[in-house]
């Protein structure tokens, strides 16, 4: 857990025929998020290797990208060559967790594991000591605009008091639903990585929203220490 709140912009919610502009927009974000999903894992097909290969050419922003695949462990490395900075994938889908996340680090990205809404924060038990990052999913996977889901409160707060048993402070980053309207409770709760799709590619002004976002999360941030 940092002491500021990075925002992750999802291309979820971008134009896809102006993806280059649309990532100039969002230059002020901390990382740029990339869903990669298989049809399988998830109900949804999103992006491949060569949206990312592109949006490592349009972007000096590091690439967050997001694994809801069935078998991350055989094809974690083509992202890796794509110019990816940090991957997560599924806690539900990696054969070898422990494994994989020892090879990623040793290829010189960032790590961690995602959790799905109904799947407990116990299962990271025996590798929270080993992760960049815990993304927890507020939302299921698969597609963009849903309804946040209130019971990730109490998931956060499960996983915060797991990273202080261990004394370890991964990122804690969370995936859908993210808006103003929820951005300062949820960076509260422990969120520092805050994913928004159309809460910033959908106003007026993403560089704005960007910046929008960042500032109520680290008010929220600011109270929960006071």
């Amino acid at each position: 857990m940092s002491n500021a709140v990075k925002i992750s912009p999802s291309i979820m919610s971008a134009d896809l025929a102006y993806l280059a502009r649309d990532l100039h927009a969002v230059r002020n974000a901390d990382y740029i998020h990339i869903d990669v999903i298989d049809g399988q894992f998830a109900p949804n097909l999103t992006y491949g290797v060569p949206v990312v290969a592109a949006c490592k050419r349009a972007t000096d922003v590091p690439l967050d990208v997001h694994l809801m695949i069935d078998n991350p462990d055989d094809h974690a490395d083509w992202f890796v060559d794509a110019g990816a900075d940090l991957i997560t994938f599924h806690i539900e889908a990696a054969r070898h967790a422990h494994r994989l996340l020892a090879h990623l680090h040793d290829r010189g990205v960032k790590a961690g594991v995602v959790l799905n809404p109904a799947t407990p924060v116990c299962m990271l038990e025996s590798i929270i000591e080993d992760v960049d990052v815990v993304m927890l999913m507020s939302v299921n996977p698969g597609f963009g605009g849903q309804s946040f889901i209130e019971g990730t409160y109490a998931k956060l707060n499960q996983l915060v008091a797991l990273c202080r048993e261990h004394d370890v402070h991964p990122l804690i980053e969370l995936d859908g639903g993210v808006s103003v309207s929820n951005a300062a409770e949820v960076a509260a709760a422990g969120a520092d990585l805050l994913v928004a799709g159309s809460a910033v590619f959908g106003a007026a002004d993403p560089h704005r929203a960007v910046a929008e976002l960042r500032a109520l999360a680290e008010s929220g941030l600011s109270k929960a220490g006071a």
